[in-house]
């Protein structure tokens, strides 16, 4: 069975990058590539599949209508696939309990966690906080793999 643990070896394996599915209000799927990783959730820290959106996107739009997602990360032939129900943790989607500077480390810990680097952490938070940038923190109800 799959689990957390081998999303976070496929991420080491190609920075990260994943692919994001939502639900439009037709039905219909969105995709897009993402960062992704695994943090804890800043409320029990459990587990959980996280990536970063810039403030005002379509996805964005999609989770606070219907918040699932399904993330497929892959290197070579191996993929890893989380499907999963979505809190959203930014400045227009306040998640009870993280106030302003929880979430900036949360960003910060997902954008380290999907490989991410940086030289310049104060940038990084101005940059974050000019586009509006949400925590999307995938609470896993299924993960499958090919090995």
């Amino acid at each position: 069975m799959a689990s957390l643990d081998d999303v976070r070896t496929i991420v080491a394996l190609d920075h990260g990058l994943a692919t994001a599915a939502t639900v439009r209000p037709d039905g219909s799927l969105q995709s897009t590539v993402v960062n992704a990783g695994v943090v804890a959730h800043p409320h029990d820290g459990r587990a959980v599949a996280a990536f970063v959106a810039r403030g005002g996107t379509r996805k964005l739009d999609h989770l606070r209508a219907d918040p699932r997602t399904t993330l497929s990360w892959r290197a070579g032939w191996a993929w890893v696939t989380v499907e999963g129900t979505v809190d959203l943790c930014g400045p227009d989607d306040p998640l009870d309990g993280v106030g302003d500077e929880r979430r900036r480390l949360l960003l910060r810990e997902i954008f380290a966690a999907a490989g991410g680097e940086h030289e310049d952490w104060a940038e990084y938070d101005r940059v974050v906080a000019a586009e509006r940038r949400v925590a999307v923190l995938v609470s896993p109800v299924r993960i499958y793999q090919n090995p």
